[in-house]
């Protein structure tokens, strides 16, 4: 078995500057190291228990099967501070049939980002047996 000590996504983004513009500025992700110089530099963020890798650069878009996945406190609050800070919202906080309250966004490379609230009564907060 694997024992994975960390993680990470990694990005190879079409414009690295819009990126990390993107995901340290709008977004307001604290940046974890930055490592290499020139415009391909990278810049790893916190990214809850995780890291965002954007470094390098790719001739073409990720893929769009590519999604990320980012549990946040309060969806509302998120969508205020998002679209002040000229974030396009894809589609504002909504409840979803399976209790979780979700907003879309997507990154300048068109990369789709879902911010999900998980309201306290969810299923997400309980663990079975604990």
């Amino acid at each position: 078995m694997v024992h994975v000590l960390s993680s990470r996504i990694l990005l190879r983004p079409t414009d690295p500057d819009r990126s990390r513009a993107f995901y340290g500025e709008q977004l307001g992700l604290p940046v974890y190291r930055e490592f290499g110089t020139g415009p391909e530099r990278g810049t790893v963020y916190f990214l809850g228990g995780g890291f965002l890798e954007v470094a390098g650069r790719s001739q073409t878009p990720p893929s769009p099967a590519l999604k990320l996945w980012l549990q946040v406190a309060d969806v509302t609050a998120a969508h205020e501070e998002l679209t002040k800070a000229g974030v396009e919202v894809r589609r504002p906080p909504v409840k979803e049939p399976w209790g979780l309250v979700e907003m879309w966004i997507a990154d300048p490379d068109g990369t789709e980002i879902v911010l999900v609230e998980v309201p306290a009564d969810h299923p997400l907060r309980h663990r079975p047996g604990i």
